[in-house]
């Protein structure tokens, strides 16, 4: 990956990473009164949903990658099935971890 674009992604990682953290600290401060708790309950549903949709499209342009790799493998060697078969399955724990939020 060229130097330009990697520090691109590192820039967007940083910046979507903060606003995860803000989302779930507004989330864990606490409220007094109904209005404040209700809007507490909003702010973390984004914040959940932010973590599993940036989870999901990290694993999917990993996935895009990892995948044509791994046909690139077996087409060359057909031996290497298991090791393409995870190295394939491996990014959907990203997605996982992702999910983590909504149970907690």
């Amino acid at each position: 990956m060229k130097t330009k674009a990697m520090k691109n992604v590192i820039r967007a990682l940083v910046a979507l990473f903060a606003i995860t953290m803000i989302a779930q600290g507004v989330a864990a401060e606490p409220g007094e009164d109904t209005q404040a708790n209700w809007n507490n309950g909003m702010y973390g549903d984004v914040g959940v949903g932010l973590s599993l949709g940036l989870a999901a499209i990290g694993a999917g342009f990993s996935q895009a990658a990892i995948g044509s790799a791994a046909v690139g493998m077996l087409a060359e060697d057909g031996s290497k099935f298991g090791p393409a078969l995870i190295f394939t399955a491996l990014p959907e724990s990203i997605v996982i971890l992702g999910a983590l939020p909504l149970f907690l």
